[in-house]
């Protein structure tokens, strides 16, 4: 019977790298797909009117009479927002928690971006797209720095932030430019 070859030094490292690349590779997608982080002191209220309504299986439809071309669609009904690019096709659409003031209905623009800073509620924001302004707020998109998604809380205050998962505010962070048209429709 044949004496196996005693591998070099070098390959058993080479082995014991690849090996351990391939458990955090692992680990980090499971960590990805479970379970994200909430806020402990700004946790949403029991009404149904704070809570987003389920994403639909099929992409919700722009409202009418948002515009054309490349914009950014907020439904204060619906508590949506649609990203549609220049040929009319919805990129993305998220369900969103609005504050306390809200912009009225008609047509915005981005007028200033900020990557991050701390709500009027406390809570630290990312992804800023400042578009409006009512009753003297600042009306903005953001989300949590910490990935919880709770509406921005009111505690009495006047509170202009819409708030949006991470991913969502990533993504509108990404579309939103300064200068982009968002439309706010009913």
């Amino acid at each position: 019977m044949p004496v196996p070859a005693r591998l070099p030094s070098w390959a058993w490292v080479t082995g014991l790298t690849v090996g351990a690349i391939a458990a955090v590779t692992v680990l980090g997608v499971q960590a990805d797909r479970g379970s994200h982080p909430t806020a402990g002191s700004a946790k949403p209220s029991s009404t149904a009117s704070a809570q987003p309504t389920p994403t639909p299986s099929a992409p919700a439809k722009v409202p009418d009479g948002s515009g054309t071309g490349r914009r950014v669609v907020y439904s204060l009904g619906e508590k949506r927002v649609w990203l549609v690019d220049a040929s009319e096709a919805t990129r993305r659409t998220f369900t969103v928690w609005p504050g306390s003031v809200s912009p009225d209905p008609g047509s915005y623009t981005v007028s200033s971006r900020n990557a991050a800073t701390t709500g009027s509620d406390g809570v630290q924001i990312e992804h800023i797209l400042y578009f409006a302004a009512q009753d003297g707020v600042s009306v903005a998109f953001s989300n949590a720095v910490d990935g919880s998604s709770p509406p921005p809380a009111a505690s009495g205050g006047k509170t202009g932030g819409v708030r949006m998962k991470k991913a969502d505010g990533t993504a509108l962070w990404a579309f939103g430019t300064v200068g982009t048209t968002v439309t706010v429709v009913k």
